[in-house]
């Protein structure tokens, strides 16, 4: 065998075993995604049924101290977090991405009642809550900075509850809410405690949409 041809062989056996150890990284990768979304999806539907045993007992003993202020909203906001890193990965298009933003969106939106359900029921002043409605289809060019800055908020004030919702997202329970709270398709949007508002500048614009005081008498970390 010339050396020639050995030399070609020899570069056919790199390209091919390269091919393959890309071709496995790939679906491995893909793998551990699956898996990972997988794991949310099943986070999410112990959280849903949770919320729902959770309100059941509740409603037995409603203004127990202790009780009522067991919430799931660290989690939620833990889910958030990991379930944006899924779609970053696979797309705000992806099947899977959007059921799991269908669920965890209604977990919101139960925990948001609930809440208000508590507050009444008991005749307590409930949390400030925020309604944040954002749109990933790259029509708000604003939407990523009002999402940190609300982040920012709700790291630094711990009873701040604060709800995301993707505007254009086909859920009925989620259309309903927008309806109820009379939201219009301008984006990024806003509703504090049941006032929307509509745009973002900046941290401190943001912070004086909130009733006066609101945040100062928030348990803030130190």
């Amino acid at each position: 065998m010339s050396l020639a041809a050995r030399n070609a062989l020899i570069a056919l056996g790199i390209t091919i075993v390269l091919t393959g150890t890309v071709a496995y990284a790939i679906s491995y990768l893909n793998r551990a995604r699956v898996a990972e979304l997988s794991a949310i999806g099943d986070k999410l539907s112990i959280d849903i049924l949770s919320l729902d045993t959770q309100f059941s007992l509740l409603t037995a003993a409603p203004c127990d101290s202790n009780a009522s202020s067991t919430t799931l909203i660290s989690e939620l906001a833990d889910m958030g977090t990991r379930l944006a890193y899924a779609e970053n990965q696979l797309g705000s298009d992806n099947a899977q991405v959007l059921r799991l933003k269908d669920q965890y969106s209604l977990l919101e939106i139960r925990d948001y009642l609930i809440t208000k359900q508590l507050a009444a029921a008991c005749g307590t002043k409930p949390p400030v809550m925020v309604l944040y409605f954002y749109s990933n289809a790259g029509d708000c060019a604003d939407c990523d900075r009002a999402g940190y800055a609300l982040s920012y908020l709700r790291d630094t004030y711990p009873k701040l509850r604060v709800y995301s919702f993707d505007y254009n997202l086909d859920l009925g329970a989620l259309k309903t809410l927008i309806a109820v709270t009379k939201v219009k398709n301008t984006l990024p949007a806003f509703v504090i405690n049941g006032k929307p508002s509509y745009g973002f500048t900046s941290l401190t614009d943001l912070e004086k949409q909130f009733p006066k005081g609101a945040l100062a008498t928030t348990t803030s970390k130190l």
